[in-house]
């Protein structure tokens, strides 16, 4: 025997009933930080020069784990092919 239920409730309403956290706030407070920081940055990224300065002083090791990174991003992308 098979049977479905269909529930109708909000996101909210369905956190609340299986007991997880409501994260709302804390979403919030990320969005808005990271609103603050772009608009912060949004001279940089509209002056080339000071963009490069800002990329230009990258430690060596910083440089490094970005290329690390870069290239473990790219050799997942080519395994999934």
């Amino acid at each position: 025997m098979k049977f479905t239920v269909n529930i109708d409730c909000t996101p909210a309403e369905a956190r609340a009933f299986f007991g997880m956290p409501d994260v709302e706030p804390m979403n919030k407070m990320i969005v808005d930080e990271m609103t603050r920081r772009a608009k912060d940055n949004l001279d940089t990224l509209a002056d080339p020069e000071r963009f490069m300065a800002q990329w230009m002083t990258m430690s060596g090791k910083g440089m490094e784990q970005f290329q690390n990174m870069m290239g473990t991003a790219m050799g997942a992308g080519a395994k999934k092919k």
